[in-house]
């Protein structure tokens, strides 16, 4: 099995969506896949600018001559395509939508009706097996996610991909505050990496899984008040350095 990830957090390998991330792919390579992962915020991409010359003029090849072009290359063949970004207005970062906008090439520009509805049929046949999103966010609820997840689903519907799962990790900030406090937080990584595993093993990931890696890590009336006395800490240590 061929996986491809996208980490989109401009933290990159250090940052909070990388905490799950990492240990999901590490599960996929321990049940025997191939993994590749690119750092979305090192890529060189530059925004469609909607011309269609990949369908019309020259069909399968962008006007822009960038990163895209080795980023199409490593998707023709993958079985597992990974979208990991931390949640930023309610969405995607903007780096991994940039990107996800130049796919128009891998498609066709006829239309074809699927399930009901108009899509694009695969350039070649082209197209990913899979696709799971995993995302971070800083506030404490669940439901944080949930126009993102609208969105991926979306997308998965329109390239005929299936949708096989989401790892999301609510109030993911306070992560590094919890360890420090003694914890009890690895159920939740080992959930992560368990969830690679059974998605290479059986083609899809148990339900108890994906909750162990949402839980609740702490209150949330403990988690905003924690959150808020260190902004005010750091605010106030910023001020105090101005005056001095």
């Amino acid at each position: 099995m061929k996986v491809l990830a996208f980490n989109s957090s401009p933290n990159m390998g250090k940052g909070a969506t990388a905490s799950i991330l990492d240990p999901f792919l590490e599960g996929m390579k321990e049940a025997g896949a191939e993994v590749e992962v690119v750092y979305v915020s090192k890529l060189n991409i530059k925004p469609c600018v909607g011309c269609y010359a990949c369908w019309l003029k020259t069909p399968g090849k962008c006007v822009h001559n960038d990163d895209m072009k080795s980023v199409l290359s490593k998707l023709q063949g993958v079985d597992v395509l990974v979208l990991a970004t931390p949640v930023y207005v309610d969405g995607m970062t903007g780096t991994m939508k940039v990107m996800i906008d130049r796919f128009i090439p891998v498609g066709e520009p006829f239309i074809e009706i699927r399930d009901g509805h108009c899509r694009h049929p695969g350039r070649d046949g082209g197209g990913t097996g899979k696709l799971v999103l995993v995302s971070v966010c800083g506030f404490h609820e669940i439901d944080n996610f949930d126009s993102l997840q609208v969105h991926v689903k979306a997308m998965c519907k329109n390239m005929g991909t299936e949708f096989a799962g989401a790892l999301l990790r609510p109030h993911g900030a306070a992560i590094p505050f919890i360890r420090k406090m003694g914890l009890p937080v690895d159920d939740v990584f080992e959930a992560a990496r368990e969830a690679g595993r059974q998605l290479v093993q059986d083609g899809k990931i148990a339900d108890e899984v994906l909750a162990t890696v949402s839980r609740e890590l702490v209150p949330r009336d403990a988690y905003v008040q924690t959150a808020n006395a260190f902004f005010k800490q750091t605010l106030d240590a910023l001020e105090k350095k101005k005056g001095d």
